[in-house]
């Protein structure tokens, strides 16, 4: 099954970082974000990838072109042009496809123009800024047992804020950034091919096709109570960052 991944936002909210390169580019422990997702469902044997590029998509593949000497230590001789490799990191067992999706495109018109490169009944899509220690495998199982168009991971947030609990204008505690009780979109969806069906024109899928495919009673929800983090603000990649130094939970690999 094909794992896509939208790659092609321009992370406005990571301007930071986002200025001069994608945001699936942004280190997490000095490998792209990208890098991270793809090697979360590598694990579970998912190396097939198709990645939906827009901004700056040519640093992606310049990125992945250049992998293997990236990779590993090697001695040029400039008289003769040979090249020797040494000892290196392990080589990843990764076909991927770079589709150029636009500019502009939103959510639903990327997924549509990969359309062509899906052979399956089923794929698997995602976005290219979010990290999870979620069970692969026991979500496509989920997915083919509730036999729906799309099953989506949701997740349920921290709060961004403390909350105050009180009564009667008197304070009684203060919750440091709460779980939430609602659940959010965390990716990792699974979906059959009609889901191509689904997407008349370019549009959010977020907003025109999911919803649609609920009312439709064709959308699941696999509940994840595990670990999960976005990266939309520069904070996020801040607390990515100090998360890898010390046994990130998404490292599963």
């Amino acid at each position: 099954m094909k794992v896509v991944i939208l790659c092609g936002g321009k992370g406005t909210r990571l301007r930071e970082e986002t200025e001069y390169k994608p945001k699936p580019l942004v280190e997490i422990g000095g490998k792209p974000i990208l890098w991270h997702i793809m090697k979360i469902y590598s694990q579970y044997g998912f190396n097939d990838f198709i990645l939906c590029l827009g901004y700056k998509g040519k640093m992606i593949k310049e990125f992945f072109m250049e992998y293997d000497w990236n990779a590993y230590d090697f001695s040029l001789d400039l008289q003769t042009s040979k090249i020797t490799k040494h000892t290196g990191h392990h080589k990843e067992n990764w076909n991927i496809t770079f589709a150029e999706t636009g500019l502009e495109t939103l959510t639903g018109g990327r997924v549509k123009k990969i359309q062509k490169y899906i052979d399956d009944d089923e794929f698997m899509l995602t976005y290219g800024d979010g990290v999870a220690d979620i069970d692969i495998n026991k979500l496509v199982d989920f997915h083919r047992k509730m036999n729906k168009v799309v099953t989506i991971s949701g997740v349920h947030p921290f709060s961004k804020y403390g909350l105050i609990k009180m009564e009667k204008g008197e304070i009684l505690d203060f919750d440091e950034k709460p779980r939430m009780k609602d659940l959010v979109n965390a990716g990792f969806m699974v979906c059959k091919k009609e889901f191509f069906d689904c997407i008349e024109t370019d549009c959010m899928f977020e907003s025109d096709v999911l919803p649609a495919l609920s009312k439709r009673r064709q959308a699941a929800l696999y509940e994840h109570r595990g670990f999960w983090h976005p990266m939309d603000t520069y904070k996020d990649y801040s607390d990515l960052s100090k998360m890898w130094e010390n046994n990130p939970p998404w490292k599963i690999w």
